[in-house]
């Protein structure tokens, strides 16, 4: 039996031109991997090299929409697009279609729910998109919010170092609490929950 406890460390709204590179250094630095929910705006041919560094390193590309829109307001084509599109350019530079989507803001409805072909995802969350929040408040809300078959949700968005700075307290702790980190595919694999047999909700853990 596999007594080992597993999370998945995931990073919204990059690639950053710099920030995303200073979280793949933290990765690097303590030897795990991460998911990345990108932007489908923000892939660009400039950035095209952190996107294949991610790969490189073993992380997944993830979609978050091409606009980060409230696509509550979107009709059924609107949305198809802007999953579709964001879609089309995560195959463009890593050979590989998502299977996850992080909608923006986490706001969800029905008409989202029925159209988008992909596992909703949230995560619990060190409030990182907020500047005031300093790093080891970050750090503290993340582990002591860790539990086997989290998801953590921190954002690599450009500038935001606080985030790069918690990654030196939260790594570290949660490897010496046990944890193994691992891609948000492998998470859900080690859980057996596919597109097929997913509960229609987002999910911010596994055995939700």
């Amino acid at each position: 039996m596999d007594n080992k406890k597993y999370i998945a460390l995931t990073f919204d709204d990059g690639p950053s031109d710099t920030t995303t590179l200073q979280v793949l250094d933290k990765l690097k630095k303590y030897g795990v991997v991460a998911s990345f929910f990108l932007i489908g705006e923000n892939m660009t041919p400039e950035r095209a090299h952190i996107i294949k560094e991610e790969i490189a390193h073993g992380c997944d590309i993830q979609n978050h929409s091409l606009t980060h829109s409230d696509m509550r307001e979107f009709n059924k084509e609107t949305i198809l697009a802007e999953i579709k599109e964001t879609s089309r350019r995560i195959v463009e530079y890593t050979g590989k279609e998502p299977t996850f989507f992080r909608p923006p803001y986490i706001y969800v409805n029905d008409l989202m729910m029925d159209t988008i072909p992909l596992i909703f995802i949230s995560g619990y969350n060190g409030l990182d998109w907020d500047p005031e929040v300093p790093a080891s408040e970050r750090a503290r809300l993340i582990i002591e919010g860790a539990r086997d078959g989290a998801v953590i949700l921190l954002h690599d968005l450009e500038g935001n170092d606080a985030t790069v700075e918690a990654l030196d307290t939260i790594i570290p702790t949660l490897l010496r609490e046990g944890y193994e980190f691992v891609t948000i595919t492998e998470l859900f694999d080690r859980a057996g929950i596919n597109y097929q047999n997913a509960k229609r909700e987002v999910y911010s853990y596994t055995d939700q």
